[in-house]
């Protein structure tokens, strides 16, 4: 017998045209110790009946013609050439993405990028890659349970621009225990030396369900003090700004032109589907995810209509409250009128988020420009709490 979805009136249903399509493949070579997103190492699984099911729930699901398209994980670029010739040839198939995509993204670690892969890339349409340095300190990379070494990582830069990619971001991860500012400074150098497109740059977290938790529980390792994460926050940002890449976002920094449009949806809290195990979805007001665990993943889309595991519908208040705290964390910011408008709130609805605005206005939290509000100075480095306040008025 066909297991049922979630509910069913909260059932998945094919993404209208030209909703931004997320994949999601868990395999790594290792799983990183911070890392708390669902990932296994990839030694011991069947990749092809993963890829199987993914294929399966993209056949029912996937949007024709996706605005964007990103590939996440996991470390999508572990895949071997056919693997990555099938999925993403048959998921032209389904979609037509190549024709309707304006920004298809790859994640990748250096250990799996080498120049024949990032040819085979771009002949299959991957017009941006992600790649995972994270440190440019060999222990660091070590504690945080990679793979590669320093080495690697700019080989596999060297050879994505020997590729033709044109739009790189990197990743990076700073405010690590015992960690010096001098150093970290002096590894932007380097970094920023290649001119890269975009850089993802984050304040390390102890994320629940993570080694680097239980690790900092069990006293072995100890977040820096939060005026020396402030330090690294504010020297990161000005850096990079003199470097040309621009804070769009609170810990994404771009040229101009070059901001990854995928992840900008997010924050404008548009729709997307996710497809693969653990992938969420937004689909109009519909909140989703489908379950972890690859067998599970594959289970449910074999006995049933779908791989949800949760489904949910906020009412407009709550979908508002959402809309700001995202919002909130790009540069531009957002108006009510926008937040309203993005949140598909009805006609005449009461909106108190107008005042919760002003009251973080008043406390010097937010700040007017150019018809909307945005974080301030003082309130970047505390964008949580302001998030916080938007989310309890929507009790």
């Amino acid at each position: 017998m066909a297991k049922p979805s979630v509910a069913n009136d909260l059932r998945k249903t094919r993404a209208s045209p030209g909703t931004p399509l997320y994949v999601h493949l868990p395999f790594c070579a290792a799983k990183c110790h911070y890392c708390d997103f669902f990932s296994v190492a990839a030694e011991g699984h069947d990749r092809g009946a993963l890829l199987d099911a993914l294929l399966e729930e993209a056949r029912r699901f996937a949007p024709r013609a996706p605005r964007t398209v990103f590939f996440g994980g996991g470390t999508p670029s572990l895949l071997e050439g056919p693997e990555l010739v099938r999925l993403l040839d048959e998921l032209e198939r389904i979609s037509g993405w190549r024709d309707s995509a304006v920004e298809i993204t790859l994640e990748c670690n250096p250990e799996s990028l080498d120049f024949d892969k990032a040819v085979l890339l771009r002949q299959l349409g991957v017009n941006r890659l992600s790649i995972g340095f994270q440190s440019l300190d060999l222990p660091t990379l070590r504690l945080f349970g990679r793979v590669h070494d320093v080495e690697q990582s700019f080989a596999a830069f060297e050879a994505a621009r020997s590729a033709g990619f044109q739009n790189l971001n990197l990743d990076l991860i700073y405010a690590i225990p015992g960690q010096e500012l001098e150093r970290w400074e002096e590894d932007l150098t380097r970094i920023l030396a290649l001119k890269p497109e975009h850089i993802s740059a984050y304040n390390l977290t102890f994320e629940e369900e993570t080694l680097f938790r239980k690790w900092m529980e069990e006293g072995l390792l100890k977040p820096l003090p939060e005026e020396r994460e402030l330090a690294f926050f504010w020297r990161t940002r000005a850096r990079l700004a003199e470097a040309g890449l621009d804070a769009y976002e609170i810990s994404n920094f771009s040229r101009s032109g070059r901001e990854c449009l995928h992840n900008v949806n997010y924050w404008h809290n548009g729709e997307y589907l996710g497809i693969g195990p653990s992938a969420v979805s937004k689909l109009g007001a519909r909140r989703l995810a489908n379950v972890k665990g690859i067998q599970g993943y594959a289970r449910r889309l074999a006995d049933g209509p779908d791989a949800l595991v949760f489904g949910e519908e906020p009412d407009a208040l709550a979908r508002l409250a959402e809309t700001w705290w995202l919002g909130l964390r790009l540069d531009l910011g957002l108006s009510a009128e926008e937040a309203r408008d993005r949140a598909g709130t009805p006609p005449g609805f009461e909106d108190p988020m107008p005042a919760v605005a002003a009251g973080l206005l008043g406390q010097g939290l937010l700040e007017a420009h150019a018809g909307r509000l945005r974080l301030s100075p003082s309130g970047l480095p505390l964008a949580d709490y302001v998030a916080r306040q938007f989310l309890a008025a929507a009790g």
